[in-house]
């Protein structure tokens, strides 16, 4: 049942947000309403039965679909980071005028259920409907609220999207139809894809559209683009949980599915995984658009996880599930300053700034501590996590985890140049009257740095909550 309040509870309030015409009062509800989906989403985590978080009722009968949600550790864990970005999200962007401000948090709050839908389902075919589900709310929010350009990049993120999710709509069906009596729950799926004479083309038509989401080199064109137009809150969602909605398919989907599959194609995906993370990194290191190198960045991250997927090392798994939460944290974060930046300085780009460090203290201390996040300093949330995916990558073959090794230089490089091209230096108007962060970001930015230095110190909850998801996933390769 508590399952499917995380999805009903964004979802109604969604609805409802659509009729409130005053911004202040959609402000409101939207946030009351991720507040307590946060505290939903944390009661979850609290040692109960497992039909307590668990639902399985009669959906789509004639096709043999059921409304089936249950929670794993790994759902628990992005249930939990999705519950938190919202508020966060919310919290930073407080004093942000929107036009049809009711339409515009109506969308991201069905954004939010969408998303939850997405890491609970165990129907094959309710986990597409959520899946379409998270990703139409972004549509609007981005032709409606984005950039100058916003109309062309939503539609190259519309093709991109939607022939991947055709992909794997065509996948599901033909596996519901190998079986004696149609379904798409979880487990008969999966035995229907190991029995398979076509197993080679069904799990490319699933990796395509998950890879499309990551993204992984080269389906990741769309997605600095959509980071650049969309509108910041909408970019937050986008780089902090979305992404994180493809790992979690080639885990709970892709690798229980087609192990044979994955385990002869491994090292052609981690080589496309890796030459990923070189190139974002490089091209991150020549960007002068603030909002494009931390795009840039996150396909970087991305790649790691992706390789570290396919390694098959239990340990690398592992880090996969710890770096999911921990890039959320971090990249919000870093959204949250690159939009403040912009908004104090007035330019998104890294030569036409300099000097806040003296006029914007507090900006400057959580810029540096959420920069040196990004590039996983010890004692930060993201060092465990990469630590664990490098281990695995030197196991599986040496030389890649050799190449993979030098992103960790580069994005020494771009992020030092970052902080040091914002905060340090002449500024390059010095007549601008700079103000340092507001209260709302500020402890928005708070909440995020308190769980990036959490993580870095004590990961073991996150390691406990999705050991057995770990596990579970190693036995069945």
């Amino acid at each position: 049942m508590i399952s499917a309040i995380l999805i009903l509870l964004p979802l109604i309030t969604g609805a409802v947000s659509f009729a409130i015409r005053s911004s202040e009062a959609a402000r409101r509800l939207s946030f009351f309403s991720a507040l307590i989906t946060l505290g939903v989403a944390i009661g979850a985590l609290l040692p109960s039965n497992a039909s307590i978080l668990a639902l399985d009722l009669p959906w789509l009968p004639v096709m043999g679909s059921r409304f089936a949600l249950s929670m794993d550790g790994m759902s628990k864990m992005l249930c939990l980071l999705t519950a938190l970005s919202f508020p966060v999200i919310f919290l930073a962007s407080f004093r942000q005028s929107f036009r049809m401000p009711g339409a515009f948090y109506g969308w991201m709050l069905l954004s939010q259920a969408g998303l939850m839908g997405v890491f609970l389902a165990a129907d094959a075919l309710l986990f597409y409907f959520f899946w379409e589900l998270a990703l139409i709310p972004v549509y609007f929010l981005c032709s409606t609220w984005g950039g100058e350009r916003r109309i062309a990049v939503t539609i190259k993120f519309f093709l991109y999207t939607f022939i991947g999710s055709l992909l794997m709509l065509a996948g599901i069906i033909y596996l519901s139809f190998q079986m004696p009596t149609t379904s798409f729950s979880i487990s008969d799926i999966t035995q229907a894809a190991v029995n398979s004479p076509n197993n080679t083309l069904l799990f490319f038509l699933f990796f395509i559209a998950f890879a499309i989401k990551m993204p992984v080199f080269p389906l990741h064109t769309w997605q600095p683009e959509a980071y650049e137009e969309s509108p910041s809150p909408v970019t937050m969602v986008m780089s902090g949980v979305m992404v994180k909605m493809g790992i979690y398919a080639v885990i709970r989907w892709l690798l229980p599915l087609f192990p044979s599959v994955a385990e002869q194609y491994a090292s052609i995906i981690i080589a496309f995984a890796v030459a990923g993370m070189l190139y974002a990194s490089l091209i991150a290191m020549q960007q002068n658009n603030l909002r494009r190198l931390i795009a840039y960045s996150s396909i970087a991250h991305i790649g790691l996880m992706a390789a570290a997927l396919f390694t098959s090392h239990a340990g690398a798994t592992q880090g996969v599930m710890l770096q999911m939460f921990s890039h959320g944290v971090n990249v919000i974060g870093l959204w949250i300053l690159a939009d403040a930046i912009e908004k104090i300085t007035g330019t998104r780009q890294l030569n036409e700034m300099g000097g806040l460090a003296r006029k914007a203290p507090r900006l400057a201390i959580l810029l540096v501590v959420m920069g040196l996040a990004n590039v996983a300093l010890p004692l930060t949330n993201a060092f465990v996590g990469e630590f664990m995916m490098f281990n695995g990558l030197f196991h599986f073959n040496w030389v890649v985890a050799a190449a993979a090794g030098i992103s960790i230089i580069l994005a020494a490089v771009y992020t030092l140049r970052m902080i040091e091209k914002v905060l340090y230096g002449s500024p390059a108007n010095s007549d601008l009257p700079i103000a340092d962060l507001s209260p709302n970001i500020t402890w928005a930015l708070v909440v995020l740095v308190a769980l990036v230095l959490i993580g870095g110190i004590y990961p073991q909850p996150l390691i406990d909550l999705t050991k057995d998801t770990v596990e579970a996933l190693t036995l069945k390769k």
